[in-house]
């Protein structure tokens, strides 16, 4: 087993790098965020992403590196270091929902970075704040009761406390992420679309008090969300 990892990922984002860092943080994995570290920064990402990088080619950060291994997309490289780490179900076809239920939450991710640029990525969010109200307002008032009322059903059927049961998995702490994002872009509509989902808000309760979970929310390793990441807080696209 690998002694270390190295997680690429921007320097000043906890995007889609943060579910990957919350295994590592949670199994107690050794892990170095180089693109974080004083000889880093972007330029530590950009041989990936010029087909320049060791490796496997990878299209887009996060990418994580071990011995002589790399590996992209988040769902596949949280999936890997959970089966490897005791974080999935050893059954197999348990391990495959453990998976969907991955791939739902960066559906959701992927959502709720639509909505504040639903025309374009590579457009400023200035350019398109008009239609990035109407998205958000969509997302807020309507999906985003359906969404967590889907997290509520799944917890409901599996019998709790957690998504699969009665052991963590890490599709979990993918959705304690998922609800700290949420709550940091929207603070008032998340909050009312969660008053009906009390499972998915003591899930993420849960997940946060783990130990080592708790140990790393408290130190400087976990970044605070920001404005330029896929959570963001406008206030315009969050109405009362």
């Amino acid at each position: 087993m690998s002694s270390s990892y190295s997680l690429y990922y921007w320097p000043t984002l906890p995007g889609r790098g943060e579910f990957v860092r919350l295994i590592l943080e949670d199994v107690g994995a050794p892990y170095v965020d180089v693109a974080r570290q004083p000889e880093g920064g972007v330029q530590a990402v950009l041989p990936f992403l010029q087909g320049r990088g060791p490796g496997h080619p990878a299209y887009a950060p996060p990418i994580l590196r071990w011995d002589e291994h790399s590996l992209a997309q988040t769902p596949a490289i949280c999936s890997y270091l959970a089966e490897r780490h005791g974080l999935a179900p050893a059954d197999p076809v348990a391990r495959a929902q453990a998976l969907q239920l991955m791939l739902t939450v960066m559906d959701v991710v992927n959502e709720a970075h639509d909505t504040h640029h639903p025309l374009g990525k590579n457009l400023y969010y200035e350019d398109q704040w008009e239609a990035a109200k109407e998205n958000a307002r969509n997302f807020v008032q309507d999906r985003l009761p359906k969404l967590m009322g889907y997290f509520e059903r799944v917890i409901d059927r599996s019998g709790g406390p957690y998504l699969m049961g009665p052991e963590v998995t890490y599709p979990d702490l993918a959705l304690f992420q998922l609800d700290a994002g949420l709550a940091y872009a929207f603070p008032r509509g998340y909050a009312r679309a969660t008053a009906a989902t009390p499972k998915v808000r003591a899930l993420a309760e849960q997940v946060a008090a783990r130990p080592r979970i708790a140990a790393y929310l408290a130190s400087p390793r976990r970044m605070a969300f920001n404005e330029d990441g896929i959570f963001r807080r406008y206030p315009e696209l969050d109405p009362a």
